[in-house]
């Protein structure tokens, strides 16, 4: 008993401090000895005593932890709390820190979701097009309903054909040139207008470029493109799309002289 009546007030065992914040003694022991967090003192018997304030520490310790902080980040970012401004920007920082976490966790939470929507569509299981589609929803390329629509031989050809960085800017001027094709639409520009010829001449460039120019590619290129019925807002984007370029791909075409189409059969 005298040992325990040794303890000074204000102060708190380990046991105390575990449980007040759901950890163990031996974590402490070792946050101790890893330089984290020391006890203010030691009773006479030598047993480990904390104060509210180590308790504030611990908090911020075990608050870094549960957000996927290692020992040594966590040494970094421990802030002083020697006045009302430490310990509000150690709880702003805190905060930040959760709201990051949060931000990602939702992001993840969307990604699964959408895939379990596609796999859902898709009725059978591929693998290669979970690992595309997941890919391109940690990407946030807004066209990844394209993998479903494509095959295997398709999907292999883009593997091989791009990496992230030039998919990505691949993409982008894909959707740019969709963006001024919607435009041209919404004005109601004429498919023979000079305008829209040279939008469509960059559109060609752009399908050439994915092919790599091998023209059996397509005819896949026009299956996968043919949108009857769009099912979401991707698709009925790109089905406007379609209904503008068809009149001006002719024009384009018959400009030039040539009917790529017909050397496909």
């Amino acid at each position: 008993m005298a040992k325990y009546r040794a303890i000074p007030d204000g102060y708190m065992t380990v046991g105390e401090v575990a449980k007040k914040l759901g950890t163990t003694v031996r974590t402490l022991q070792y946050y101790d000895k890893e330089g984290l967090l020391s006890p203010s003192t030691k009773s006479e018997g030598g047993r480990r005593l904390y104060t509210d304030k180590d308790l504030i520490t611990l908090y911020q310790i075990v608050s870094l932890k549960s957000l996927g902080f290692s020992l040594d980040d966590i040494k970094q970012r421990l802030i002083s709390l020697e006045t009302p401004t430490d310990v509000a920007n150690a709880l702003t920082e805190q905060a930040d820190n959760i709201r990051g976490k949060i931000e990602r966790l939702t992001a993840s939470l969307t990604a699964i979701e959408q895939l379990k929507a596609e796999v859902l569509q898709m009725q059978t299981v591929n693998f290669k097009k979970y690992a595309d589609i997941i890919v391109n929803l940690q990407i946030k390329n807004s066209s990844y309903y394209l993998i479903k629509r494509f095959d295997d031989d398709t999907l292999d050809h883009i593997r091989n054909r791009f990496n992230r960085e030039s998919g990505l800017n691949f993409m982008d001027r894909f959707n740019r040139l969709s963006d001024e094709i919607i435009q041209l639409q919404k004005e109601n520009v004429p498919p023979e207008s000079e305008k829209s010829q040279r939008i469509v001449k960059e559109y060609w460039g752009l399908i050439m470029e994915f092919t790599n120019g091998d023209m059996s590619m397509l005819p896949k290129l026009m299956e996968i493109g043919n949108i009857d019925t769009a099912t979401n807002a991707w698709e009925e984007r790109q089905k406007n799309v379609n209904d503008y370029l068809e009149p001006a791909l002719q024009v384009y075409f018959s400009k030039l002289g040539i009917n790529p189409f017909e050397e496909m059969e």
